[in-house]
């Protein structure tokens, strides 16, 4: 009763101060047909303020629905005690196989990790509240990125509110990536770029190879106004990945972020490493001869890819076309058994992160975010295993990982195409014919 007294009191003063105009009288007068219009305002007036307390009435019901009903609701003040963080995940430690398969890391791991991530994300406690402790924190961006469950599931199973969740994974994978970037994918110097071919000789019987790069499409939700910029040939809205990959399945270098329109020519030509590539920045290593071909004169170190990437001095590429030559198709075959070395990084970091196996329902921005922590992530489980096995098939890259195909032409400068000619030479000789767990096209 009180709030219709106040409303009418209101509205008493909105007329007063604002009463009818004088083009209202006239149209009044018009409509209704009669000389004097003193009834029509007063009608014109009884409209305006029955419309006007209708409006009062809704603003005030607005307002006293923002009013906060509840500081903490009664589920959430319980996280100390039912939260998966207190409850189930103290018991998983006492399991390292099922904590290894709730987080993908092993306990040992996740304590490393969160000491170097503990003081860029915990937070100060106040005189309010409690602060979530930077384990948590840890805990449940990394659930995230091994399920890929939505932010509803996971603030309820960690009882917390869901747009603390929305606040914590973003962060907490951006701490990750700032944290371990510098120790677990440095930039690589010259010796490390030799220890890398080294490898890729021993291992996969390509010498001179400095690392396999591709690209992938990472399927996110489609971006708010953003038309066909990030829709991919396969009719799904994406970012690119592009990485190059070394004989142990680490992630040397990555660029992520690229519109999913992009081809994998197109990635590398905007990228720093492709920028950096044709300017000879990288502190690659000077051209040398080939084991045991010396008579075909220094050559060059290479990324190998496949067709999407241009033909370079330092990028190699397989030969165009079904029905070519054997000398062709025998550098074919090498340089896939080489560059496959990509594409099972992919899917293993895809089978470890089962947030590839689903649409990323986050903007671009913090889905580049996640992408970051994964590959990180990646190198930080794997970092020391050096006994890679060197003969296994490739590793599905998951639902959400599609190749970055093709679009358009590449032309090649002659250096490059005379490059890839005395690779081809180099891989036919007789005395390289055959070699340790290779099997050549149409042996069988």
């Amino acid at each position: 009763m009180e709030e219709l007294k106040q409303t009418m009191r209101d509205v008493g003063r909105h007329m007063l101060n604002d009463p009818p105009s004088g083009a209202q009288r006239s149209r009044c007068r018009c409509e209704n047909g009669r000389g004097a219009g003193y009834d029509v305002i007063c009608t014109t007036a009884k409209m305006d303020s029955d419309v006007l307390v209708l409006c009062l009435l809704q603003r005030r019901r607005k307002s006293l629905k923002k009013t906060k009903r509840l500081w903490v609701h009664p589920i959430l003040q319980l996280r100390s005690e039912r939260g998966e963080f207190h409850s189930l995940i103290q018991e998983l430690r006492l399991d390292e196989d099922r904590h290894k398969e709730y987080f993908r890391l092993s306990t040992a791991k996740f304590d490393r990790l969160l000491t170097m991530v503990a003081p860029v994300i915990e937070k100060q406690n106040t005189t309010l509240r409690q602060a979530i402790g930077p384990g948590e924190h840890l805990a449940i961006c990394l659930r995230f990125l091994a399920t890929g469950d939505s932010y509803h599931t996971i603030s309820k199973n960690f009882r917390v509110g869901k747009s603390t969740v929305v606040g914590i994974v973003p962060s907490v994978a951006t701490a990750i990536w700032e944290c371990l970037v510098g120790e677990y994918m440095p930039v690589p110097r010259e010796a490390d770029w030799r220890e890398i071919a080294e490898a890729f000789s021993t291992k996969w019987a390509f010498p001179h190879c400095l690392g396999a790069i591709d690209g992938k499409h990472i399927a996110i939700k489609a971006p708010a106004d953003s038309g066909s910029l990030y829709y991919n040939y396969k009719g799904q809205f994406s970012i690119a990945l592009l990485a190059v990959v070394d004989a142990n399945y680490l992630f040397r270098v990555v660029d992520i972020g690229a519109y999913g329109k992009s081809s994998n020519g197109g990635s590398l030509s905007a990228s720093a490493f492709g920028r950096a590539l044709r300017d000879g920045t990288l502190n690659l290593p000077d051209d040398e001869p080939l084991p045991n071909g010396e008579h075909l004169g220094p050559v060059p170190f290479v990324f190998v890819g496949d067709e999407a990437f241009p033909l370079q001095k330092h990028l190699l590429r397989p030969y165009p076309e079904r029905a070519i030559p054997v000398d062709q198709r025998v550098f074919n075959f090498r340089l896939s058994h080489a560059r496959r070395i990509v594409e099972n990084a992919f899917g293993i970091m895809a089978a470890q992160f089962r947030v590839y196996h689903r649409v990323i329902e986050l903007s671009p921005s913090n889905a580049e975010k996640i992408v970051q922590a994964t590959t990180i992530l990646h190198n930080f489980m794997r970092w020391g295993h050096q006994n890679s096995p060197s003969t296994t098939g490739c590793a599905d890259p998951g639902a959400a990982l599609n190749a970055a195909g093709r679009m358009g032409s590449n032309t090649a400068s002659r250096e490059a195409m005379a490059m890839r000619e005395k690779y081809k030479v180099y891989f036919n000789k007789s005395s390289l014919a055959v070699q340790p767990g290779l099997s050549w096209p149409g042996s069988a």
